[in-house]
């Protein structure tokens, strides 16, 4: 058996084992559902930690998304993966946190729209290598809260436009171009972190 048949079968036993713990937790299995928090709550937390770019939020988001997981466990059909469906879960939770804190709207609406000024042809920002996705964390809190929102639901979750225009209350272009935004934001954030590197050889 060769190293490529080895992980394809560690990944068939995980999710295998995946599932039997998502079906024991539908019957109140919490050491089932523990499990499942193991598995996923890193994540889970990266993702509350770049919407909110805050650390003390972040955690006591993350901890509601479980809260919510394990009373919604039951809705999820298996139509998608799991983790897929945990994290529109988590990106819904994190948006509802958002909502509450005073002057959320004002803040995040305050943002000057520049929908339809720019004509590009959008396209996620590849990150696949969790290195640089570290290498970006710094500079994604930085940037304002609706381009980051945008960013963080498009280029590392994966949303289309569309979903995230409903999500966020806002128009198609408006989300493109808030999301254009916070890319020509990190990429001058991250050239001027290159320059300085090499100022400093």
């Amino acid at each position: 058996m060769n190293s490529s048949q080895v992980i394809d079968a560690q990944n068939l036993f995980a999710s295998s084992q995946e599932q039997e713990w998502i079906a024991q937790a539908k019957q109140g299995s919490q050491a089932a559902f523990h499990q499942l928090y193991q598995l996923h709550h890193k994540r889970v937390y990266a993702l509350c930690w770049r919407m909110l770019a805050d650390k003390d939020s972040a955690e006591d988001v993350c901890q509601e998304v479980f809260v919510v997981l394990w009373q919604k466990i039951n809705n999820f059909r298996g139509e998608s993966k799991f983790s897929t469906w945990l994290h529109s879960v988590a990106s819904n939770v994190v948006l509802g946190h958002l909502r509450k804190q005073k002057n959320w709207l004002q803040r995040v609406f305050s943002i000057e729209d520049q929908a339809g000024k720019s004509q590009e042809i959008e396209e996620a920002i590849p990150l696949d290598d969790s290195s640089e996705l570290e290498e970006l964390d710094k500079h994604i809190a930085k940037l304002p809260e609706r381009a980051r929102l945008v960013f963080v639901l498009f280029a590392v979750e994966g949303y289309r436009h569309e979903e995230i225009a409903n999500m966020l209350n806002m128009a198609v272009g408006s989300s493109k171009s808030q999301y254009h935004r916070a890319k020509s934001l990190l990429k001058e954030w991250l050239s001027e972190d290159a320059a300085l590197g090499e100022a400093n050889e």
